[in-house]
């Protein structure tokens, strides 16, 4: 008699409830009326909460794969879902604050939210390459919708764009799944590390899936050559949509990139360690140029992505656990850093028009002393300067790179880091230290400015005492099942 397969459900609860969450409220949207927006407000954040707690729940269970292998339980997909729910629960309150604005309330906003995160938790989980593949597509195929959402030309040329570029991405990734199937017989994760290790894998044909699987998920993570579609992208869509694309796919990704690299081409880390290399020093270094020449700042922040994924990267090089708490912990100072700069960019932006060229921040000091404060503390972090949590981060990831012995990458890194010093505080000195022009259109609410206060002053004290989180981010270092 053949045994029934186990279906463990709870295991994978937390991406349960932020797509039963999302397609609850794709039924509210369809049926209730425009104006009702804090409703879907308040069950999105309510859906993310108990996503949060019940992977809270996850932390202390023993770490193993579930659903035939598809997932995993550990502490590394509680960090990340974790780290999603507090950038979906800031994108949430940013779309609300910032749809109010429209005539058009979008109420869809929540549900596509919730299934980008419900995507980007089922992601940082994934335990098969197949699911590392579906996953992507399922929060991919809602970061276009919300590209477009507003229905304006801008956004929607720029969804065109990065729906078009992410199909070519995931024929890269879907390339990269065969390959690696072709070379071990598999696609579990588990499997393909198993088969490398011993003599039934076919390393040739497993380094190429590998690259190409990298090649894939460089997209989504604007890595350079891939990142064409980013300042486009990042300057068309609604700024809440920016805020919480830049920070949440990032995470998602490169946790699901360390499972890729650190465990199922494990046995194959140091001929792929070079690659990463170069991938890592080329995007710190072009993205951080390329952002010197922007006149506009949420395109200086797409090219600032760019060139922070090149930081985030220069971790891989060290495939132990202190690696993996590095990035860990840029994820986060980064994450935090970004979605309250694009906060108060949609601040300053002066509504769904969005203008968001140099003007709109010259004299912003004497204008809006605490909306310039709080994206001045969000720019230092990004550029690295102490004592913020992005001068913490930069100090573990060269740390991780020197034990690697990539020496010749902390140095290309200490490079990008002054280069991108220079446009970040060009930025702080135009609000600072120049006369406002124009007439003043930013929302002064003082609610808006609050909530921002909270990533603030996460990234002054993780810059401070970075140890309150660094040994629980060792913790989820740890990829045995």
């Amino acid at each position: 008699m053949i045994d029934p397969p186990r279906v463990e459900l709870w295991a994978i609860l937390p991406v349960l409830i932020l797509f039963g969450g999302a397609l609850v409220s794709l039924l509210g949207a369809a049926f209730a009326r425009r104006s009702e927006q804090a409703p879907f407000a308040l069950f999105t954040l309510a859906a993310i909460a108990a996503a949060a707690a019940s992977a809270l729940w996850l932390w202390d269970r023993e770490p193993t794969t579930v659903l035939q292998g598809m997932a995993s339980v550990d502490r590394l997909a509680v960090v990340g879902t974790l780290v999603l729910c507090g950038i979906g629960a800031y994108g949430t309150y940013l779309g609300f604050h910032y749809f109010e604005r429209d005539e058009h309330r979008r109420n869809e906003f929540y549900a596509l939210l919730l299934f980008a995160l419900g995507g980007m938790a089922l992601l940082v989980a994934a335990a098969d390459l197949i699911v590392v593949f579906l996953a992507v597509e399922v929060l991919s195929l809602a970061l276009y919708v919300l590209t477009a959402l507003t229905f304006r030309r801008g956004p929607t040329e720029a969804a065109m764009k990065y729906f078009l570029l992410g199909a070519f991405a995931s024929a890269f990734l879907l390339y990269g799944v065969a390959m690696s199937y072709g070379a071990a017989g598999t696609t579990s994760i588990q499997g393909l590390a198993r088969a490398l290790v011993g003599t039934t894998g076919n390393q040739a044909l497993a380094l190429v899936g590998a690259l190409l699987l990298v090649v894939g998920l460089g997209f989504k993570l604007s890595l350079v050559p891939f990142h064409m579609w980013t300042p486009d992208v990042y300057q068309g869509a609604p700024s809440p949509v920016t805020a919480f694309m830049s920070a949440a796919t990032k995470v998602a990704v490169f946790v699901a990139m360390m499972r890729v690299l650190f465990v199922a081409f494990g046995p194959l880390q140091w001929d792929l360690a070079p690659a990463v290399a170069v991938l890592s020093a080329v995007s710190m270094v072009i993205g951080s140029v390329l952002a010197i020449a922007q006149r506009d700042v949420k395109r200086m922040l797409a090219y600032s992505s760019v060139s922070q994924a090149g930081f985030t990267l220069a971790a891989f090089v060290s495939p132990n656990r202190a690696g993996i708490a590095a990035a860990l912990f840029y994820l986060i100072a980064y994450s935090a850093a970004v979605i309250g700069a694009f906060g108060v960019v949609m601040l300053i932006s002066g509504g769904i028009q969005e203008q968001t060229g140099f003007d709109r921040f010259r004299g912003l000091a004497r204008r809006r002393p605490v909306l310039a404060g709080l994206l001045t503390i969000f720019l230092l972090s990004l550029a690295g300067i102490p004592p913020t949590a992005g001068f913490a981060a930069k100090v573990l990831v060269f740390g991780a790179a020197v034990n690697a012995g990539y020496w010749p990458l902390v140095l290309i890194g200490a490079l990008a880091t002054v280069v991108g010093a220079f446009f970040y505080l060009r930025v702080v000195a135009m609000m600072t230290m120049q006369e406002p022009q124009g007439n003043d259109i930013s929302d002064a609410s003082p609610l808006p400015q609050l909530v921002l206060a909270v990533p603030a002053v996460s990234v002054v004290v993780l810059g401070i005492v970075p140890g309150v989180i660094v040994p629980l981010l060792q913790e989820a270092g740890v990829l045995t099942w």
